[in-house]
């Protein structure tokens, strides 16, 4: 009957108008929880602050500012702290921090890294410090290491550049050295494999949440596209970052390679105990030839570095 068939159809059509808003609602509930999750994650991974932790001594360093357009259109500036060393062929070295840590407060290994005999550029992560105000992430954190990879560049063009990234810095060091050929060398310290790895050594690490992480910095899939020289560094008391994913990621690298495990060292001081195996390093994998260690000249060295 022509009257059924109208109903029927008419029926039809709404139902499936019905669907269609269930299914445009649910789109829009999943999209809307992804946002918050990913937004979490970073504000969680990163911990951004325009604060500085505990008394920075920069004296001796330069303010530095890098302007560069982001993939996203918009206006960038960071904030960096730059620190030459001695003499007109000193290697120039990115350093690239970990989370919660600016510029100011990694002071102390900025100078120390800057004893072994590099120019040092550290900069500051959108979000950090004084750099532009954001909510950084992976892809953020990217495009601000490559802008401050190109400024190093120009300062002394043709001078050999290295990178060096502490725990969060490690990760962010290790995808730019997998993307480029023109680094000198890298060096990683207390950093892993991946971020879902991390969270797997946590108190409820055992729930499946990997699949849910947006920030994955899976380093582990990247380390062995690097082509020069790798330096991993971890310390056996990192409370933070078990030194079993260190390993674990010097194991993925490509030679050459070498890795140190510092006895008693912490997520925070294991630097500080080891320049010594720095030196060595230096000079047997990259090289080098750090300036003597007038420290060391001075007086005796503590236990343990």
């Amino acid at each position: 009957m022509p009257f059924l068939s109208s109903f029927r159809n008419r029926r039809r059509a709404h139902v499936t108008a019905m669907l269609a808003a269930v299914l445009a609602g649910a789109a829009v509930a999943v999209s809307t929880g992804c946002s918050a999750l990913d937004a979490k994650q970073r504000s969680w991974i990163f911990q951004p602050s325009n604060r500085s932790w505990g008394q920075a001594d920069t004296a001796g360093m330069q303010d530095v500012w890098i302007a560069f357009r982001s993939e996203d259109g918009s206006d960038a500036r960071l904030h960096g702290l730059w620190m030459p060393a001695a003499g007109s062929q000193a290697p120039l070295l990115l350093y690239l921090h970990g989370a919660r840590w600016n510029v100011g407060t990694s002071a102390p290994r900025i100078r120390r890294l800057n004893s072994l005999g590099f120019s040092v550029l550290a900069v500051d992560y959108r979000g950090f410090g004084e750099s532009s105000a954001a909510l950084p992430s992976e892809q953020s954190a990217r495009e601000d290491a490559r802008a401050a990879w190109n400024w190093l560049a120009g300062q002394a063009p043709g001078r050999p550049r290295y990178l060096f990234g502490h725990s969060l810095g490690g990760a962010i060091a290790i995808d730019l050295a997998s993307q480029t050929d023109d680094e000198a060398g890298v060096m990683v310290e207390s950093t892993f494999t991946s971020i879902a790895d991390v969270v797997s050594t946590m108190r409820w690490g055992w729930l499946p949440v990997g699949p849910l992480i947006t920030q994955r910095f899976a380093s582990a899939d990247k380390v062995a596209a690097i082509r020069s020289p790798l330096l991993v560094v971890h310390g056996t008391a990192d409370a933070l970052i078990p030194s079993d994913l260190g390993r674990r990621l010097y194991e993925a690298a490509s030679e050459p390679k070498r890795f140190i495990l510092v006895d008693g060292g912490t997520h925070h001081n294991t630097q500080a105990r080891a320049m010594q195996q720095y030196r060595a390093a230096l000079k047997d994998l990259f090289g080098l030839q750090p300036p003597q260690d007038k420290t060391a000249r001075a007086r005796p060295m503590a236990a343990g570095g």
